[in-house]
This record gives structure tokens, C-alpha cells and sequence, in this order.
């Protein structure tokens, strides 16, 4: 398989990387400190048509593939807006894609184009405070009153409710106990984010601070029948067929990220003089960022490789999850390396480079853990038994 950039794939890049570059080391190394929502960027990139690169033609979109939009997230990272520009847009550019499956024609031509837009900001409800990773276990209650359904529960880790006007949620219509399977009483919604009934409480954390992260207490929130996404109960169904795409962006994103730490740190080891030489002519300097720039583009093949998969409509689940893996423990390793290839100036905000490494642990950890990834693998791929 060939996972050379295509002409139009370099295009996109080029043009990504140009529109990026409006928004400089400065304008992020700011957003960090203020923790001002970059919507200044997000308009820009929705003005050219970007965040909707892998959404149908008919509602507005691009009607490109998972390995463009993989593209595109990857030039927004390895620009130097690293996580922060990448999650301002991520539920944009791929978090309404049960909608684009499952949802009726009346529903995309409703809720896509202002999406594509930036009239409508979305934001996505599904992990909750006592269920974590186990997504089948889920809490949060959706009542069926005929018309319309009553919603209560909590929410955690919902990036940008504070600057969104929609939800995709996903609360549960059966009880548990009322199906065979727990995942049979799951069902998905995208609705307005009513305040009335929508408490949200932003999260303080590590890297990020730019792009809110948040609890949300659900009480009493109203939410139309015709809102529903499918079928009642198959909505943890409809998440599983965007997962792979999801693990996708997310590690062709994080190499864009190492990338661009490492470029600082190259650049950081070619000029900074000490005993008379660049430290960059040690050995002690060269070789963990030569490991980096290897690590990182083993993690980048596995990516696209995935994408192409992807897009032929091939079984990808392995090479999306690999990938993800990959990218994500290389990044961490490229940026902590960064860090110590400035020394005591990798410890400084002014040179970036331990924004980068604060900000490469949030794909380390989610939206699934590394440790639930190899699990992933050695049952599915190595055929060992299954561990939890």
C-alpha cells in the first residue's frame, strides 16, 4: 500500500500549514496562559471550508476521506497549535459522523451545514464520573414520555460545552437488566444544549486550558423525539463504527504534535553553543532525537495506513488502534525529549516545547488507554484470551 501524500493530499497540507501560520507560537503560548477558546481560529478554518472536509458534498462538506481530514489534523498539530488547535475543531471535523451514517436525510440537511459553518458549535456527552472507559455501563437516563424524552445524569471530560450550543449525547433508554446485553439499552441524541437544565462546570487541568474540558449535571433536560440518531437503543452501536476513524485522527494529530517539538528541539541543538560547540554535535543530544524522528514516522505509516484502509472500506480496526498507540507513546517520548534537549529552558513557556509535552499526555490517556489498546490486540490480533 502506498502511503505517499497525493498531489491533492500536499495541497492540503500546504494550505493548512499557511492558514496556520496566522497563528503563531505567540497566539497559542497566549490561549494557554488566558485560556481564551481559540474561535478565532476555528472561524478561519471554517471560512475556507476545512472543518468540513470529510463531510458530504450535498450539505455542505468537501466529500473527501478519512486520510485527508487525517491530513489536515495533522498539519493543524505540526503547525505549532498542537492539541489545543487540534480539539477546538476535532468534534466538528469527525464527531458528528453517526448523524452522517445513521441519521435521516431530513436530520443531516438540518444539523450538518451549520456545523460546516460554525453556526452551530457541538460538543459530545459520553463518559460519565463512575463508569470510565466502560461506555456499556453508562448511567445517565433518558426517559420516553411519547413525544419526547426527559433526560437526567452526569457527564465528565465533555470538551467545549462552555462555548457549544448542541450536544451529542448518549444516555441510556433501558435499564440495565432490561436487555440481554447492557450495550442494547444505550441510545444516541443530538439536541440542543439547553442551560436550563444543563449545569456545566469547567474542569481545571494539566495542558489544554484553551479548550474547555467539563462535568455535566443533567436535570430534567426535554429532548424531541425526532432528535433521536436511528433506532432507540442501538446508539452505542453508531459510536463503534466512528472509533476508528477517531483513532485515526487522533494519531496522525499526535505525530503532527512530536513533530513539532522536535523541530524546536533540532532547532534549539543547532544554535545553542556551550564549551565552545553546538550541543547538537553530541551524540548524547543526536541520538534520542534521531529515535524521536523514527519512532515518529513508524507511528505515522501505521496511521495512514489505517486511513487508506479506511476509505477502501477495509476491516482497519488493528492498524487504527495500532496507530493511535504508536503515535501516541512516541509523541511523549519526541516532547519529553524536547524538553530536555533545552534544559533549563525546556522548562520555560517562553520556548513552548513543555506545552507540547503538557499537552501530549491527554492522547496518552484517552480516549482509551494504551494498556486497553494492547488488550485490544492480543485478543483480536494475537488471538489470546480476553483479560477483562
Amino acid at each position: 500500500m502506498n502511503t505517499d501524500f497525493t498531489p491533492e493530499q500536499r495541497q492540503i497540507k500546504e494550505a493548512v500549514l499557511k492558514l496556520c501560520a496566522r497563528f503563531d507560537d505567540q497566539y497559542w503560548l497566549d490561549r494557554d496562559n488566558d485560556g481564551v477558546f481559540p474561535e478565532d481560529f476555528c472561524r478561519a478554518l471554517a471560512a475556507d471550508g476545512w472543518i468540513g472536509i470529510a463531510m458530504p458534498e450535498e450539505y455542505g462538506g468537501a466529500g473527501l476521506g478519512i486520510s485527508e481530514a487525517a491530513v489536515m489534523a495533522q498539519a493543524i498539530t505540526e503547525s505549532g497549535a498542537g492539541n489545543a488547535g487540534f480539539a477546538a475543531i476535532a468534534i466538528g471535523m469527525f464527531g458528528l459522523n453517526p448523524v452522517v451514517v445513521f441519521g435521516t436525510d431530513e436530520q443531516k440537511q438540518k444539523w450538518l451545514p451549520p456545523v460546516i459553518a460554525r453556526d452551530d458549535i457541538a460538543c459530545f456527552a459520553v463518559t460519565e464520573p463512575n463508569t470510565g472507559l466502560d461506555t456499556t455501563r453508562l448511567k445517565t437516563r433518558a426517559v420516553d414520555y411519547g413525544d419526547h424524552y426527559i433526560v437526567h445524569g452526569q457527564k465528565t471530560w465533555t470538551s467545549t460545552a462552555m462555548v457549544s450550543n448542541k450536544v451529542l449525547l448518549i444516555a441510556r433508554t433501558k435499564d440495565l437488566g432490561e436487555t440481554e446485553k447492557p450495550i442494547d439499552g444505550l441510545s444516541l441524541f443530538y439536541t440542543d444544549l439547553d442551560r436550563n437544565h444543563v449545569e456545566i462546570r469547567p474542569i481545571d487541568k494539566m495542558g489544554r486550558k484553551c479548550v474547555d474540558s467539563n462535568q455535566m449535571f443533567i436535570d430534567g433536560l426535554r429532548i424531541p423525539k425526532d432528535h433521536l440518531i436511528g433506532e432507540e437503543g442501538k446508539g452505542f452501536r453508531y459510536l463503534l463504527h466512528g472509533l476508528n476513524a477517531e483513532r485515526i485522527f487522533i494519531a496522525a494529530s499526535m505525530v503532527g504534535l512530536g513533530r513539532c517539538a522536535l523541530r524546536h528541539a533540532v532547532d534549539y541543538a543547532n544554535e545553542r553553543v556551550v564549551f565552545g560547540r553546538p550541543i547538537g554535535k553530541n551524540q548524547s543530544i543526536q541520538h534520542p532525537l534521531a529515535e524521536s524522528w523514527a519512532e515518529l514516522e513508524a507511528a505515522h505509516l501505521m496511521a495512514f495506513k489505517a486511513a487508506g484502509l479506511y476509505d477502501a472500506g477495509l476491516e482497519c480496526g488493528a492498524e487504527a488502534n495500532a496507530a493511535k498507540y504508536l503515535a501516541a507513546e512516541a509523541t511523549f517520548k519526541a516532547c519529553t525529549n524536547a524538553v530536555m534537549t533545552l534544559g533549563g529552558m525546556g522548562y520555560a513557556k517562553e520556548y513552548h516545547v513543555e506545552r507540547y509535552m503538557r499537552e501530549s499526555l491527554i492522547h496518552r490517556l484517552a480516549p482509551i488507554s494504551p494498556q486497553l489498546i494492547l488488550c485490544h490486540l492480543a485478543e483480536r490480533v494475537l488471538g489470546l484470551p480476553k483479560s477483562y
